[in-house]
């Protein structure tokens, strides 16, 4: 914990709501749309709606770098740091060194997703005050105590969405003692499964891109909520997740750690 890069990410999520409470303060009157309300539009009515604006701007790539370093630097780091091999000295199995790590891992990308949206709903609530939601883009208003449970939901799903970057730092992590390599290697599959998102030539099988239902929990939201691009979004992260932590634990366990 108190590693400086885990210090830096951890103020900066905790920073990015104050962050954006400035800049709406500051462009107070400016911008103003016209037609149909989108979430940025709907920011300042409240504090579940500035929750649900600063997690849509920050679950995409923000929160995917945080994850992607916990979980990329767990391993790499050790092994750059030329403290893997008397790590693994001593009389310990590699399975079980390994599921610590990740398990510690996990825990901060855990802290990682809930600390934003939880300081983005305390700051918009002392700033815009507590009000009924409105949904984006057909302007329906909800009671602000029927969406809060959903909220809860909706940080969840964010968190299981953020386990293929996850799995996928922590496969690079166990082959490699570059911590950045993991880490963007990571943000790479981010930026590239958004890219393909966006080929409608791809047709169905952008379902199965690990970016696809990234922004299926604004449906929870709903006067009548829908969970299905929810339950489809946790199929398809948890089974790349599986997939990815089975390589890297059997990948540590073949590892030369001596060269």
């Amino acid at each position: 914990f108190r590693r400086r890069r885990t210090l830096v990410m951890l103020g900066l999520l905790l920073a990015l709501p104050w962050i954006l409470v400035a800049a709406f303060q500051l462009g107070a009157g400016s911008g103003q749309s016209s037609g149909t309300p989108r979430l940025s539009d709907l920011a300042t009515e409240g504090g579940l709606n500035f929750a649900a604006f600063a997690l849509s701007v920050s679950a995409s790539f923000l929160l995917a770098v945080a994850v992607a370093l916990f979980c990329g630097d767990t391993v790499a780091s050790e092994a750059s740091w030329s403290s893997l091999r008397y790590l693994l000295a001593a009389p310990v199995p590699r399975d079980r060194l390994l599921r610590q790590k990740l398990v510690v891992a996990l825990t901060y990308s855990a802290a990682a997703v809930v600390c934003l949206p939880s300081m983005a709903l305390l700051a918009g609530t002392l700033v815009f005050g507590w009000h009924d939601v409105r949904v984006p883009g057909t302007g329906e208003t909800v009671a602000a105590l029927d969406v809060l449970p959903r909220f809860g939901v909706v940080v969840g799903y964010v968190l299981v969405s953020q386990f293929v970057v996850a799995a996928l730092a922590f496969l690079l992590s166990v082959g490699t003692d570059s911590p950045l390599g993991a880490v963007g290697g990571a943000v790479g599959l981010v930026i590239v499964s958004g890219i393909l998102q966006a080929v409608d030539a791809l047709g169905s099988l952008r379902e199965f891109l690990p970016t696809f239902w990234s922004t299926a929990w604004l449906d929870a939201l709903a006067p009548q909520p829908d969970y299905g691009g929810m339950v489809k979004g946790v199929s398809v992260s948890v089974t790349y997740s599986v997939i990815l932590v089975a390589l890297a634990f059997r990948r540590f366990r073949r590892k030369d750690v001596v060269s």
